[in-house]
């Protein structure tokens, strides 16, 4: 028998940011896995970051994370996106050298010493009186834990369509986890089935490059970590091409072959992230569309096809692929394919990611019905911080909508659930204009201090740009500066107008700030955004104070809401089903009104509840 404080079940990028982040916080781990080589791994777009996803990853970083120092180690092209918006939509993006980037994770995560591998397959989780208790593995083999994270991705049932060709399996080569469903689904969790896709995979050497139009990365890259000082080694180039009317026919011809069209998959796919046969049946009147030819790594072969995901039969693919320019003699390495696989509808979940019907058990990434790597690593985080705070009998950890995207995403997805797969997009934050880029460590890195999660050395590193800052912002109150026509105004005040910026200032020797050579971008953009965005951000933490008198509110675990009065059928079964924790939770769940909402209020600040039955019948599954 072997004992564990908490057990991660997967390394994809949910597992590997649970497993370090409890590690860091003191606890033993043990991380399942089936094979070394697929930790960290990229099935999809080899790439991370981009609008709102880099974001994620900045908070992830912020908080002490591992995603964020991962690409910009392995890393090949970076891009700030958005840079002709405002600062509150700016997102770095980066293509990844897939096979350094899963070896650097797996290297790391081999440096933490609470970290323990158990390889091979985990077929049941262990349950009794209502707690988690353990994992089994195929081979009968057993290990015990506190806390248990679920980080199980696409795997739950998984299979892959190819045309006709039906496959049981995770991802291309792997192995699905049935018994390992059938288990948790023993275990009466409200379920759910989705699919993804991913595009075919091109032989570099067969691609005549000079057909298609170069994207190249930024000349004066930007890091995702807030320790990364410089970005090192050359930037490889993307290429950009657009479909045609042959594959529009020929996709158009062979609809009656795709599983998504003929009745064959029944799972639900993303609306933002159509396959090209959804691109032509959805969009009949467009030309074209765009497709870019992203290399998966420096030294090798495959060539990712970015927006060409399909699930049409082999040869059907081999035939639209070469109607391409550029690709008229293609080698496709990998068909494009669609998964279908089981999801937790996460509304079973508390803000914590935990269960609401098991204790200790935890579920992060796309088994919660998100898709993307970062959405998956911010999940993974905050589980394992939460796994790690529960099994020390600490608070848990949670973020509000007004302090991350990640807590954005969080109560999203234990508030309303998901009836496709959830992407984060900066539209879905109210106060995205807070939620920066920029100043992620100035939100998050002393919360993730007061956990442990964030090193001396990062620390050291983030009080140093902390002094920085306040420094710089009293500087650009008191300097006066010349402006254009000889008129001497405040640079605070200056710094008001759209297209004065603070740079200027700096090269023209009217301003000395304190800036870190290596972090000028972020140093800069922080102390600018405030006084540029100033009326816009007294307004947004107006708000945010606002909806804070109420929005906290705890509601009691044990209220039993068919027992207040003034509730309908309907809103008694939508807030028994989400759980919620407190009353700005409940107000957003779907059909729950502002009159429901005053009358939770008021029962719970009377303190007259009422107990719900709870079922405490012990499980072994």
């Amino acid at each position: 028998m072997t004992d564990f404080d908490i057990i991660v079940i997967g390394a994809g990028h949910a597992g590997c940011e649970a497993a370090r982040a409890a590690a860091r916080m003191g606890q033993t781990v043990g991380l399942c896995v089936l094979d070394e080589s697929s930790v960290a791994h990229m099935p999809c777009n080899p790439a991370i970051g981009g609008t709102a996803k880099g974001h994620l990853v900045r908070e992830i970083d912020a908080l002490g994370g591992l995603m964020g120092e991962a690409i910009d180690a392995t890393g090949i092209q970076f891009k700030l996106l958005n840079r002709s918006r405002g600062p509150a939509v700016w997102s770095p993006r980066a293509q990844a050298d897939k096979h350094r980037y899963s070896n650097w994770v797996r290297d790391e995560l081999k440096r933490e010493k609470g970290i323990s591998w158990i390889r091979g397959r985990v077929d049941s989780v262990l349950v009794k009186d209502s707690k988690i208790n353990g994992v089994s593995l195929s081979t009968g083999a057993c290990y015990y834990c506190k806390a248990l994270v679920v980080t199980t991705g696409t795997f739950l049932n998984g299979i892959i369509h190819i045309g006709p060709e039906q496959h049981a399996a995770g991802r291309v080569g792997e192995p699905p986890a049935r018994a390992l469903a059938e288990s948790l689904k023993a275990l009466n969790f409200r379920w759910g089935r989705l699919k993804t896709g991913t595009p075919p995979r091109v032989h570099r050497s067969s691609i005549d490059f000079t057909q298609l139009s170069i994207e190249r990365g930024d000349q004066d890259p930007v890091p995702f970590s807030f320790m990364t000082k410089s970005l090192e080694g050359n930037q490889i180039n993307c290429y950009l091409a657009h479909t045609n009317e042959r594959v529009h026919s020929l996709v158009r011809q062979n609809l009656n072959k795709s599983p998504l069209f003929n009745g064959q998959i029944q799972g639900i796919g993303p609306r933002y992230c159509p396959s090209l046969e959804d691109k032509i049946v959805r969009f009949p009147k467009k030309e074209r569309h765009q497709i870019f030819l992203e290399p998966e790594g420096i030294d090798v072969d495959e060539v990712y096809v970015n927006g060409f995901s399909m699930s049409l039969p082999r040869e059907v693919q081999v035939e639209i692929v070469r109607s391409m320019p550029g690709l008229e003699q293609a080698e496709i390495i990998r068909p494009g394919y669609a998964v279908e696989y089981d999801f937790i509808q996460p509304t079973e979940l508390r803000q914590t990611l935990e269960s609401q019907r098991i204790s200790g058990l935890y579920f992060a990434g796309q088994v919660n019905g998100t898709s993307g790597y970062e959405e998956a690593a911010g999940q993974g985080l905050l589980a394992g911080i939460n796994a790690a705070l529960k099994v020390t009998s600490q608070p848990p950890f949670v973020l509000s909508r007004s302090e991350a995207y990640i807590g954005v995403m969080i109560d999203d997805l234990t508030t309303t659930g998901c009836l496709e797969p959830y992407r984060m997009f900066t539209s879905r934050a109210e106060h995205r204009l807070l939620m920066r880029i920029d100043n992620a460590d100035l939100r998050l890195t002393s919360r993730g201090r007061e956990i442990g999660l964030v090193s001396k050395t990062r620390w050291s590193t983030f009080k140093a740009r902390q002094l920085r800052y306040e420094k710089n912002l009293q500087v650009l109150k008191k300097t006066t500066v010349t402006l254009t026509g000889g008129r001497r105004v405040r640079a605070s005040q200056a710094l008001k107008q759209p297209l004065i910026h603070v740079a200027q200032f700096v090269r023209d020797g009217q301003i000395e700030l304190d800036i870190e050579e290596k972090a000028k971008h972020i140093d800069l953009i922080s102390v600018e955004t405030e006084f540029k965005y100033e009326g816009y951000l007294k307004r947004q933490n107006q708000q945010v104070e606002k909806s804070k008198r109420n929005e906290g509110q705890r509601i009691p675990d044990n209220v039993d809401f068919a027992s207040l009065p003034g509730l309908s059928v309907e809103v008694v079964d939508r807030l028994t089903r989400v759980r919620p924790e407190t009353l700005g939770q409940a107000s957003r769940i779907p059909g729950v009104t502002p009159a429901a909402v005053s009358i939770i209020l008021a029962f719970v600040c009377s303190g007259r509840y009422y107990d719900r039955k709870m079922d405490t019948r012990a499980q072994v599954i």
